[in-house]
């Protein structure tokens, strides 16, 4: 029933802006920029996006692209290693200021490896891998309610091969933010 109501208000929505366009000579009407503004009005109250060629900027993703070091989302790991390399460091720390100060905003630690190993050893090393990450960004002042950590083993490689290069790329912990 819902339903029927959200696709009558996109109707109206959409006969109000076909109307104002088609009334429109050339010149800006204010009938049809009234009616255009209020259908607009009306879709955004109801919580339908009111056309898809608005490209709304939240504060969320503001804060994001203020920070170059927030669009580096993937940590590397030394051979059968867990331990942070000095160079993630900024990346996390980054990461760990962004989440203190948006308290809303959630994240996943997806740990990796290479094609060596067993699948049991290469999925507790992907989880000891994410939890390294998780460890390091609480330390920063992260709330771990923030945090979840899962671990993929070898089950999602990043490159394909079995050459020191796609090794490298495989032995991760991918940082996925989470829409709410």
């Amino acid at each position: 029933m819902q339903y029927m109501g959200w696709n009558k208000l996109f109707t109206v929505s959409l006969l109000s802006l076909a109307i104002a366009g088609c009334a429109s000579s050339g010149g800006t009407n204010d009938e049809s920029a009234t009616t255009t503004n209020t259908a607009i009005e009306e879709s955004q109250t109801q919580g339908v996006p009111a056309s898809p060629e608005v490209d709304v900027v939240t504060e969320e993703q503001a804060a994001m692209a203020a920070n170059p070091l927030l669009d580096q989302t993937v940590v590397y790991f030394g051979f059968d290693r867990a331990e942070i390399r000095p160079e993630f460091k900024d990346i996390l720390n980054a990461h760990a200021e962004y989440l203190v100060s948006n308290p809303q905003a959630r994240i996943v630690l997806e740990g990796h490896c290479d094609e060596r190993g067993t699948v049991e050893y290469n999925l507790a090393l992907g989880e000891r891998r994410a939890d390294t990450v998780k460890r390091y960004l609480v330390v920063q002042g992260v709330n771990p309610i923030q945090l979840e950590s899962v671990s993929f083993g070898e089950e999602r490689p990043a490159m394909m091969g079995s050459d020191e290069s796609s090794w490298a790329k495989n032995r991760r912990t991918e940082i996925n933010y989470q829409a709410r």
